[in-house]
């Protein structure tokens, strides 16, 4: 048995060994999911049975694929956890994941295409999970060593890559192919109170969304400290904003969130964009926000 065989039949054994997908609820992600590990392991079987030893880059291009399997895998085990699991386990130092879409890719078309999603989703915001990641690790190193030459920038990296991992993983779940209309109840209530009606809120929060300078974020936020809604803008993801708030509204302005499909057309995106706010999910969120309880000053 050459190296390549050896390797196939360990990399076969290890994924059927892990993954038992008869145990989750269908979905399109496990679906999806299982017809890719089909055919990695097609590719692997292939490789078992050739008597050549592989080339450097067949090997990569395997470790490569399981790689992402893992992270695919990962990401739908974490949907099968219960809310309980999910609230009560802190994050270790260093150990932030990307979240999965809580929707496939094509779903938000024709507003936001599947492109922009995979993207946005698989690369921008990974990103700025390894990076809030390498921050805490290293803040964490110089703690332990008692050498802090490099604290300012460990907690600059820190603060954009942590804001943009928080920022984005409540947009893709304050959206929804199913979105769009008005809010209701208590929340629109909020929203005619704190703006004078649903359609001048709509109004500020389009302006301020396109009038942010170069990158960043519009943002409907609870105020604990004031009892009502305001609405702020973010420049990157961490500047140029408020602290002692609530996020509850977000809308992704920087242009890998749209340039794909509206090139430099910020305006068209934004007003696109309602088509799919999640309102059910940002009720929830205002629902939360509202137990927390500030003397007003």
């Amino acid at each position: 048995m050459n190296e390549l065989n050896r390797f196939a039949a360990e990399m076969i054994k290890e994924w059927n060994n892990a993954c038992n997908l008869d145990q989750l609820p269908l979905s399109d992600e496990t679906s999806e999911f299982s017809e890719q590990l089909d055919e990695f392991i097609k590719q692997l079987e292939l490789h078992r049975n050739n008597s050549t030893l592989p080339d450097q880059q067949t090997a990569n291009q395997l470790q490569q694929h399981s790689v992402l399997l893992s992270q695919q895998w990962e990401s739908i085990l974490s949907l099968t956890e219960t809310d309980e699991q999910r609230n009560t386990s802190a994050v270790p130092i260093g150990g932030h994941k990307l979240p999965p879409l809580p929707y496939p890719y094509k779903a938000l078309e024709p507003y936001i295409a599947k492109r922009i999603m995979e993207l946005h989703h698989d690369k921008h915001h990974q990103s700025y999970v390894d990076g809030l990641n390498k921050a805490e690790k290293e803040m964490e190193k110089a703690r332990r060593t008692n050498d802090f030459a490099l604290i300012k920038h460990w907690e600059r990296e820190a603060a954009f890559n942590g804001a943009g991992h928080y920022l984005h993983t409540i947009f893709w779940n304050i959206m929804s192919p199913q979105g769009g209309g008005k809010p209701k109840g208590a929340l629109l209530a909020e929203i005619n109170s704190s703006f004078g009606s649903f359609d001048q809120f709509k109004r500020h929060f389009s302006e301020a969304a396109k009038n942010v300078e170069a990158s960043g974020w519009a943002i409907l936020v609870w105020s604990p400290r004031s009892h009502r809604l305001e609405i702020l803008q973010a420049e990157k993801h961490q500047n140029l904003s408020q602290w002692d708030v609530i996020p509850l509204l977000v809308l992704d302005v920087w242009e890998h969130a749209y340039y794909l499909q509206y090139e430099n057309n910020r305006g068209k995106y934004v007003d696109n964009w309602w088509n799919v706010v999640n309102w059910n999910e940002v009720e929830k969120r205002y629902n939360e926000a509202k137990k927390v309880k500030w003397k007003p000053f």
